[in-house]
């Protein structure tokens, strides 16, 4: 490695990124096709800027794997139940494989119908929500998704810890641009952006979260320590997380946010919950002009003032990253080479 190349960062291509994190998923108990898919997915996050979702997430694997919480090698089972429904046991796997192994089944059932629906459970979800749903809009269709995640948030004027982050995706082909695509947590914010606020030293702005006796704290450690994050908007945000739990949880066969137990699982960190996807074909609306009406919208809101649109700003990082290779930083480079 030459000098200045360690003193601006570790720059590596996407393609060799993917390999870097498909052996350490494999040498962790990942079958080869699941680590494929996991690897993609992480060096995804970072290279579009994701970085509470990317490369910050291997530790909480590597320890998750060895824990025997979670199953790498798990072969999802998929499920036709008729019609537009289509039902994958993940086996206590990994969300993304589970949805890969059902999505050619979900995007013919989607154009078939104009409307299908992939209902996962006994999976984990450790990632951000947004690479989940994209691609289904390079395909031309609108995706929804929901997964709600381990206990962490306090329903509105609440004092216990109930729901997930609970994050929704969603993405809608545009004309001659990227798909609009946004990922958003249902709490104040992504439990990820806390624990690099605490590993930083960096205080939260105000109403992001109580401490363990239910009072505000701008501590992001508070927070991890017995605290809980807020909803979003009050009880607007609130009433969101409660229909992600119905919808990823109730209706999947999974488990909601604080049913499951991984006290005997040391290490554990990987939340086993359940995920919905809604996939819908915009050519069934007889509107064959569905991706120019979303280019148009678009620009409205830009004119209107707003300066960045979602994704946006994911968009200009995945393009440097693609042209100048994803950096990381010498100490992110030196923690994925020592678990290899």
């Amino acid at each position: 490695m030459q000098q200045a190349e360690i003193e601006t960062g570790i720059r590596l291509s996407f393609e060799k990124l993917v390999a870097l994190l498909a052996r350490i998923f494999i040498r962790n108990g990942v079958s080869p096709e699941n680590a494929g898919v996991l690897a993609e997915n992480c060096a995804s996050c970072e290279r579009d800027g994701s970085f509470s979702h990317g490369i910050f997430r291997i530790p909480g694997y590597v320890s998750s794997l060895k824990s025997g919480w979670v199953d790498g090698a798990a072969v999802p089972a998929v499920e036709d139940a008729g019609g537009a429904f289509i039902r994958v046991d993940a086996r206590n796997g990994f969300a993304q494989p589970a949805l890969m192994a059902a999505r050619d089944l979900l995007i013919g059932r989607t154009k078939e119908h104009g409307i299908a629906l992939l209902a996962l459970r006994r999976s984990h979800h450790f990632s951000a929500l947004w690479p989940d749903v994209e691609p289904f809009a390079d395909e031309g269709l609108v995706a929804l998704s929901f997964v709600n995640s381990m206990a962490c948030v306090v329903p509105h004027g609440g004092h216990k810890a109930i729901f997930g982050t609970n994050p929704i995706a969603f993405a809608a082909p545009r004309r001659d641009e990227p798909p609009f695509v946004f990922d958003q947590a249902s709490s104040a914010l992504a439990n990820g952006d806390v624990q690099i606020a605490a590993r930083e030293g960096r205080l939260l702005e105000p109403g992001m979260g109580v401490d363990r006796n239910g009072e505000p704290t701008r501590d992001p450690k508070a927070i991890l320590d017995g605290g809980a994050l807020l909803p979003f908007g009050g009880h607007k945000g609130g009433s969101i997380a409660l229909m992600v739990e119905i919808l990823g949880a109730a209706l999947t066969g999974g488990y909601f946010s604080g049913e499951f137990d991984w006290s005997e699982f040391k290490g554990a960190q990987t939340p086993k919950t359940g995920q919905l996807f809604i996939v819908i074909d915009p050519e069934r609306g007889g509107n064959d002009v569905f991706r120019d009406r979303v280019s148009e919208i678009s620009a409205l809101v830009r004119e209107a003032g707003q300066e960045r649109l979602p994704g946006d700003r994911r968009m200009q990082s995945r393009t440097r990253s693609m042209a100048g290779g994803i950096v990381l930083s010498q100490a992110n480079y030196d923690m994925l080479r020592s678990y290899v």
